[in-house]
Formats: structure tokens, sequence, C-alpha cells
């Protein structure tokens, strides 16, 4: 049940009298009283997240008493989504502080908070009080709502996740196995963290100057000649991963991008081991589970259901992309051998970015600080401002912070408010780059929407978070127009948070199944490439000009020139997270020899010796067995955008459908039905007892052979 936290917010619709609502965060909207962080009284100082998890652990256990009475089944509902609701405020709170406070105690303290409040969440997953009272309300024919139905099979199901249903053994076993997976996790990114390795370049003049702000100074002693002693002037590149991208873009030097491409592709060498226990953790689980494997285990509730679902689709985008991605590596290669004067030099990977970017450059006369300059970080905002005008009739109001709301000076707070309805939900917009705060970028929920009773909704807040930087000797933040593509990315599943009005917080936003989840912010990405869409706010930092639309062309084209290999390699990614979360004859699996052997088999590259890309790639974490689902967001986004939105994407017509017939649903309905209600039929397609994305438009918007 609890253990779905991550993807859940609560509602409680008509308790009896003796249930009251609580509102441990209320935002301070349009009054200037002293609050604490994120509107939460309690939090005007660190040590109130102890006073928040106490009265959160109060609240649940009079809510677990209250259903240990078995009230009737439209009770034990409410009364589960309240305790989801309080719980999650909890934890979602904590997340977002630990991520962006700069004032260590606050951190410090929200760590705390979420391992005790993680503590609390165990022993809700463990109750059988809650357990019993869900299956009494499943089976009950007089729970009539819809959604009502579809929490209470939802919470069953999770509750039989944990291994409620196990005899005691079994679920000591895996309780266990949880902790241990817990502790892999937090190993592996306390690796990458402590080891995320560096390499050294002299002479300082292989590095160029658009990336000094990225390296740091060294240097070494040296001789030439007869003079000793010299010091030499040179770089240090820390291989993380914005630098690295930087790196292997913009270097020409071929040595330089070997050497960043390989020590990045090998560290840190600890997770080798912490990825073998975290895999093998999973799939005794999994076992205890009664399944053959992690990946069957975790597909159950998912559109997918099964591996064999997700392989076929799998294979069939594979094969659908290999003719169109083996032209674009043979343009890149011969595009090298040009260049260099050699034919029968080989494509490296440490050659791809900088390729990519010359040959995009070189084709479509892109310069990318003339890019950057039409996309302020203020004029973006201000096109999400013209989005959700146009589309859903609504503006985005500027809210005054009221004192100890805010964690961060840079921090923008923003009302969604409709005429009629009014505030819709509430936003922060923490979007600007600074030592310690997570590095890159995100959506968190700080509280889910949910119906409190007829006539009240406790509208959702969230938070948007990013990364972006001032360019030297500026005082103005330009994007990247791939940085305004993941701005818009995140966009879309602000979206999903703030629109959705689900009875239930359960179901609220994002808390939809695993492989839809990413459909709205791949839907939004479109937005960030339409011409129709850009002229509305894309405008020259110093000049006011709007975007040329010949500009917007060239970035189209360049977009284009090797989709068939990026996606080829998403594919690969999701290839790797399915074999290793697979069928475990040989165990423990050697991770090295998968991930050489699927590169092989899905892509155009080859596997270089001695690395071990998969310790650095943290969805295995998060995203054990789901990494598909971005596959599958991107084919319904495709053709989403194909039938509902390509001919008029600003459209109120547009924007309505979009609402009133997927977001504001949240979870609540079937993911295929909401899917097909939206687009028509066909957008999905049934195979193996599972469900898989139609790959027709995708297919036709990349120019591939279907």
């Amino acid at each position: 049940m609890y253990n779905k936290f991550y993807i859940t917010r609560d509602l409680l619709q008509f308790f009896a009298p003796t249930i009251t609502i609580r509102h441990f965060f209320s935002p301070a909207v349009h009054r200037m009283e002293e609050t604490g962080l994120y509107g939460c009284h309690h939090l005007k100082n660190p040590k109130g997240f102890q006073r928040i998890v106490d009265d959160a652990i109060e609240r649940s256990n009079e809510l677990v008493g209250y259903i240990s009475r078995m009230p009737s089944s439209s009770e034990i509902i409410n009364a589960m989504d309240e305790i989801s609701n309080t719980v999650c405020q909890v934890v979602d709170s904590a997340e977002l502080c630990r991520h962006t406070h700069p004032d260590r105690e606050f951190v410090d303290e929200a760590l705390k908070a979420s391992m005790r409040i993680n503590e609390y969440l165990h022993y809700l997953n463990t109750n059988f009080t809650l357990y019993d009272a869900v299956l009494k309300a499943e089976k009950d024919q007089t729970l009539t709502s819809e959604e009502a139905k579809r929490v209470a099979r939802d919470l069953r199901v999770d509750f039989e996740k944990g291994g409620i249903h196990l005899c005691a053994e079994k679920k000591d076993r895996v309780s266990q196995l949880n902790v241990e997976i817990a502790k892999c996790c937090a190993q592996y990114n306390e690796n990458i963290a402590k080891d995320p390795g560096y390499v050294d370049v002299y002479p300082a003049s292989l590095i160029p100057k658009n990336l000094h702000n990225l390296v740091k100074p060294v240097s070494r002693s040296t001789s030439r000649g007869s003079r000793f002693n010299i010091r030499e002037k040179g770089f240090r590149i820390v291989t993380e991963p914005s630098t690295v991208s930087a790196v292997l873009q913009w270097t020409s030097d071929d040595e330089v991008r070997k050497m960043t491409y390989i020590k990045s592709n090998s560290v840190p060498l600890a997770n080798l081991g912490v990825l073998d226990k975290l895999i093998a953790a999973r799939h005794e689980i999994s076992q205890i589970m009664g399944h053959n494997s992690y990946v069957e285990y975790a597909l159950q509730s998912n559109m997918a259901s099964s591996p064999d679902v997700v392989s076929s689709f799998l294979v069939e985008l594979s094969k659908a992309v290999q003719p169109k991605a083996v032209e674009e590596f043979e343009s890149m290669r011969d595009f090298k051998r040009r260049k260099n004067n050699q034919q029968d030099l080989e494509l490296e990977p440490w050659d791809e970015a900088y390729i990519s970017r010359s040959m995009k450059s070189s084709a479509y006369d892109l310069d990318f600080s003339v890019v950057a300059s039409y996309f302020s970080l203020s004029q973006c905002i201000e096109g999400f401002k013209v989005l959700v005008e146009s589309l859903f009739g609504m503006k985005f109001i500027n809210i005054p912070l009221a004192p100890g709301e805010s964690w961060h000076p840079d921090v923008l707070k923003m009302a969604l408010h409709q005429p009629n309805e009014g505030d819709v939900g509430y936003i922060y917009l923490d979007l600007n780059t600074r030592p310690g705060k997570y590095p890159g970028c995100a959506h968190f929920a700080i509280r889910g929407g949910r119906r409190l009773s007829e006539t009240e909704y406790q509208l959702p807040v969230i938070a948007l978070v990013c990364n972006f930087s001032k360019a030297q000797h500026s005082t103005i933040v330009r994007l990247n127009h791939s940085d305004v593509d993941t701005l818009f990315h995140e966009f879309g599943h602000a979206l999903h948070s703030l629109l959705s009005r689900t009875d239930y917080q359960h179901f609220s936003g994002t808390r939809v199944a695993f492989d839809m989840a990413e459909t709205p912010s791949n839907l939004f990405e479109y937005y960030a490439w339409d011409y129709r869409v850009l002229k509305k706010f894309a405008r020259h930092y110093s000049t006011g000009d709007i975007i040329p639309e010949k500009l917007v062309t060239s970035l189209q084209g360049s977009k284009k020139m090797f989709a068939a290999m990026e996606l080829q390699q998403q594919i690969f990614y999701a290839m790797v997270d399915q074999t290793l979360y697979g069928d475990q004859t040989l165990s423990p699996i050697d991770t090295t020899s998968v991930v050489a052997d699927l590169r092989k088999q899905h892509t155009n590259w080859k596997h270089v010796e001695g690395t071990h890309w998969q310790t650095r790639f943290s969805h295995l974490l998060y995203y054990g067995a789901g990494y598909y689902s971005y596959l599958y967001a991107k084919c319904f986004a495709s053709t989403i955008w194909e039938r509902i939105c390509k001919d008029d994407p600003l459209s109120l017509e547009t924007g309505t459908a979009i609402r009133t017939k997927f977001l504001q649903h949240g979870g609540a309905k079937d993911p295929a039905q909401l899917l097909n209600d939206l687009a028509g039929d066909g957008i999905t397609r049934y195979q193996n007892g599972g469900i898989i994305p139609d790959i027709t438009s995708l297919c036709h918007e990349l120019n591939l052979r279907k």
C-alpha cells in the first residue's frame, strides 16, 4: 500500500463526525503573516520536522483505531486515504527539503524525519487491521463509486506486493530484503557522490574557453630543455554528468574526449558489487512472492503486465529503428573520415556527441549561443503563462512568499487561477543552480489534491526544481534549447499534478500506472519545438526581438538528424533494465557482459573494455524494471500530438480535451481507457495479455519504415 508513497496523495470525503481534517500544509496564498517552510506553520525552524512527524503519526494512529472498528466501506476508504495524505505530506516535504534547502540543519532534520516516517510506513504496510479493512471494502457491493472501488483494489494489491499475506518467516525475510535494498540504493548514490572521477588535461589550451567555468585549474612541474621545474597549467575535469556532456560536445581533441568518456564510464567501481546485491535482493523478493523474476513481479500492476509484453514492444521498436540508425551512424562516420582525411577511421563512442553537434551546426548553420539568447529563463516562465492561458483559459499569478515560506531567495511562487473556478493549485519554482542542491531537474509534490466535501477541495501544491546557471560575465540565465525541452518536460508533470481533480489523493496527478506517468511530460516537450508556440514567448534577451522562424526550423531539422540513434539508445537502456532484473539462472550475473552484449545487439556502438556504464545509471534503482515506460510515453505522446494537438496546439479546444479527458483524472481511471478517450482507438494495442503502445505515429514522425 504505502510503499507507493512517492506517487500518492490523499482525500477525505464524508467522514463520521468523530473524524476531523487536519491541514499540515496550508500555503499562505494571499496572506503575509509569518509562516513556516512551504506554508507549514510547524516548519519555522528545522526542529519543526520532529513535530510534523509526531502529528502525522498521532493522527494516523487515530485513523487506524477508527478503521479497526470496521465502519462502512466508504468510510474505510476515506480514512485510509487520509492516512496516506497525512503521511505523504511529511514524506514529500522532507524529500524536497533535503534536496534543495541550503541550510544544513534543515537538511539533517528532514533526513531524520524521512527515516522516522518510513519506519512508520513499515508499520502501516504490515498492519493486518488495515489489510482486513481493505479486503472488506473491496468485496463490498455497496461501494458504488468507481474511483473508491479502484482505490480499494489498488490498496489491496499494494499490501500484497509488500508481502502482508505471507507466513511470518517469509514476511520477515521480505522486510530484511527491503532494508537491504534501501541500503544498496543509498550506497550506490553515496559512491557516485564520493567518487565522481576526474581527468587532468595538459596543456590548458586543449579545453575550449566556453568550458572554463566547468573545470578546475591545475598545474604540474615539467622541464623544457635546460629549464627545470616549469609550472605547466592544465585543467581538471570532474566527470560528473553535466560536465561530461559539455566536454564531449565541445572538445575537439580526440584524446581529451576519450579520457573523459572512459573515466566517466568506469567510476565508481564499488557500484558493481552494490548493483549485484541490489539485483539479488530484488530477485529474492520476487521469488518469495511467487514470481520468476523481479521484472515479472514489478510489471504485474502496469499496463504491460508481463516481461513478454515489454520484450515484444522493445524488439518491435528496435527492428523499426535499426535501418535509419545505421544510416545515421554511417553519415557520422563519413563526416569524421572527411574531416580527418582518413578513409579507414572508425567511429568511437566518445565521438558521438562532438560529431553530432558539429554536423548539426554545419547543416543548419546553428550557433547555440544565438539560440540561447532567445530563451532567457524569465521568458520561458512567460511561456508557461502563455500555455495555460491559451490551452486552459487560466493564468499563472505571481504570489509574494510569506516570511518563512521559502527556502531560498531565488524561489518564485505562482497560483494557477481559473476565472470561474478560482485558484486551481500552487507551484514553487526553484530553477537556478547553487552548491549542494539536487543536481537534476525534477517535479516534487508537496501536497496532492483530494475532495474534502461536496464544496471543498484540497488544492495541490508542487515544486518544480531545476539547475540552470548564468553564463560567465552575465546576469541573465539563458537556456540551451535542450534545457528548454527539459523544462517543458517537467512542466508537463507539473500540469498533471495541478489540473488533477480526483476524489482521492491516492490517484492525484502523477499517481498513475507506472508506464503512463511520463506521457504528459513527453507531450509537452512538443510545445518546446513548435514555432507557433515559441513565437509567443521566445524573445531576444537584449533586443526583445521574436525568435526567427528560420532559426526554429533549423532547430527542428537538427533534432531529427540523429533521432533514430537517440531512440536506439533509449531502447538499449530499457533492454539493459529488463535483462538485469529478468532471469537469474546465472547468479550473480555479470552486469558488464550483459551491457556489452545488449549494446552490440541493439546499437551500432562498440563496448569499450574497462568501462561499466551501469554503475552510474541510477534509473536502475528507482525505475528498476520500468525504464521502458519512457518509450511507452514517447509513443503515446506522439500519437496524442498527431491526433489532438498538431493542427492547433494552442487552442482552447485542444487544451480542454487534454484536461478533461486525461489530466484531471490522474490515476482514477483505467490508463488505457484514458488514452483511448483522448486520442481515439488504436493508440494502444493488446498483446500477450498486456497493453503496448501503437508505434505508427512515432515511426512516421522519425521517418522510420515500420
